[in-house]
């Protein structure tokens, strides 16, 4: 707790330093709110908890670092850009965010979480470190969260929290993979969604997972040129997620509409293949990829590597992603390896309960397993949160639940 005091400002409490500001600058506006439940992450999990947890008359907050609800996948353009195009997702996003704004959810964008507190971890003299640690001497609350933004620096009490998270990018390097005009697939998405921006003139698309389609195919769609696919995977693994994708058809049809518009663009794709370097005197100028085996290692061919090397001024990879697990490893909450959902993630029951009483994790920072599935999730933290607060009973919520 002795870190948390310190790294305010000062060295102070935010009570301490309201009304008049803190060292550099930074102003204290309104420093200390006491909520029922506080949410961290905008995207579809969080939007859904919080609006979920509201809807059943609990006093909710909201906190995302980013200016504008929607999280990565319904990532808003800025206010100044024109209203038209996006398309299907970006309407989904619009929807998503009047839905926020029709609830009484007190939404804070812009504002960082730098720390987390759980009043469980203030053991064995509890009492005294809640109360320094600035814990209201009456109610529930069980965690601390200090944030950071255009407000100057606040904290939140709260008795329950859901994690909403997300997920982060995984990127193997490889040489030559910090020269300019190499990035990953998330920073290409944030361009063309909400910057409507491609990443270059001549792109070479690379990588794993559902990523690599879906932005060559964005990138073709704003008229932007890809020069080649190189896909970790190889067809067998694409034919092998078919019956998954046939109980979701709407995802399929995404899919489908990816891999149509990248045939239509004549984009050659190298399947099983992976970026050997990428070179440049002072930015990209070549990509070179060749082919492995299904352990990941470099395939020779007669003895001779085969390698085939592409010109171009951006290079954009990503090797799948893991979810965000930074605040629910400061609580101690327990997580477990799960190869197939990205990772190291936090142990949840059915409700996305985790070990840690009145915490709860949804969205792909409990598991990658995409937006839709976020949405729903979130929705089933929120109706957890409502029950455990009493506020619905619990035949109504599972009933609601298996709605």
């Amino acid at each position: 707790m002795t870190a948390v005091r310190a790294a305010l400002p000062g060295g102070e409490g935010p009570e301490a330093a309201a009304g008049r500001g803190v060292p550099g600058g930074i102003p204290v506006a309104d420093p200390v709110r006491v909520t029922d439940l506080a949410v961290v992450g905008a995207g579809p999990a969080g939007i859904e908890a919080a609006v979920t947890a509201a809807g059943y008359g609990l006093d909710v907050v909201l906190l995302d670092e980013l200016p504008a609800a929607g999280g990565q996948v319904h990532r808003a353009a800025p206010a100044a850009f024109p209203r038209n195009g996006g398309g299907a997702e970006a309407a989904a996003g619009d929807a998503l965010r009047a839905k926020l704004d029709a609830s009484s959810v007190e939404v804070r964008t812009r504002e960082r979480v730098w720390s987390v507190v759980g009043r469980a971890d203030l053991a064995p003299s509890s009492t005294r470190l809640a109360e320094e640690a600035g814990f209201p001497a009456e109610g529930a609350a069980r965690f601390r969260l200090d944030t950071l933004g255009a407000g100057g620096v606040r904290s939140v009490f709260a008795t329950r929290l859901v994690l909403c998270p997300g997920a982060v990018e995984r990127v193997v390097p490889f040489p030559g993979w910090t020269l300019p005009g190499v990035m990953g697939l998330a920073a290409a998405t944030i361009l063309l969604k909400s910057q409507r921006l491609l990443p270059g003139r001549r792109v070479v698309v690379a990588g794993a997972g559902p990523l690599v389609p879906a932005v060559a195919a964005g990138i073709l769609e704003k008229g932007g040129a890809v020069v080649a696919i190189v896909d970790l995977n190889g067809p067998s693994e694409w034919v092998g997620v078919l019956p998954r994708l046939a109980t979701m058809p709407r995802l399929a049809a995404r899919g489908v509409g990816w891999f149509a518009r990248i045939a239509g663009g004549r984009v050659p794709i190298l399947f099983r293949c992976s970026i050997r370097r990428a070179a440049g005197r002072r930015r990209l100028e070549t990509v070179t990829a060749a082919p492995i085996d299904r352990a990941g290692r470099w395939r020779e061919r007669g003895g001779e590597r085969t390698e085939r090397e592409f010109e171009a001024d951006a290079l954009v990879v990503g090797h799948g992603l893991s979810p965000a697990t930074e605040i629910g490893r400061l609580l101690r909450i327990e997580h477990e390896f799960d190869r197939a959902r990205g990772g190291w993630r936090p142990i949840t029951d059915e409700w996305g309960r985790t070990s840690v009483p009145g915490c709860y994790a949804a969205g792909d920072g409990a598991g990658v397993l995409g937006a839709a599935a976020a949405s729903r999730s979130g929705r089933m933290a929120g109706t957890a949160a409502a029950l455990d607060a009493g506020r619905i009973a619990p035949d109504a919520a599972a009933g609601r639940v298996r709605r």
